[in-house]
């Protein structure tokens, strides 16, 4: 057993800049629980396209308000705290932020813990 605090993460190598806000990496691959936690912060304002083609991904919204829209079926799903929103199909998604953003994210497999999106790609971030 062990035991991990955010204020322990934040300022560390698992608190990273991922381009439109901060991911805090409670656990990370080497911490071998066979998938990864983060709590992700989210700018206000952004407006990113994302697509994890090696991991699947399930977010709990806590804070704020926004949109996830599947770039495939074009729909769109209101995020307020409180709603569960899961990427299962490797899923190429769009993420509005309107307010600040809080969600605490499950990546499985789990990342390494160093990944950062290529925010320059025009057919989405991956990891």
């Amino acid at each position: 057993m062990f035991v991990r605090r955010l204020s322990e993460v934040i300022g560390t190598e698992r608190d990273v800049d991922w381009g439109s806000g901060q991911s805090r990496r409670l656990l990370i691959e080497k911490d071998n629980m066979g998938f990864a936690f983060l709590d992700t912060i989210v700018n206000a304002d952004t407006d990113v396209l994302l697509q994890y083609r090696n991991h699947l991904e399930s977010v709990y919204c806590i804070e704020g308000e926004g949109e996830i829209i599947d770039q495939v079926k074009d729909e769109s799903h209101t995020i307020v705290p409180g709603t569960l929103y899961v990427l299962d199909k490797h899923d190429l998604h769009r993420l509005r932020a309107f307010t600040t953003l809080r969600l605490i994210c499950v990546f499985c497999p789990p990342i390494e813990g160093t990944e950062r999106h290529d925010m320059t790609s025009d057919s989405g971030s991956a990891y």
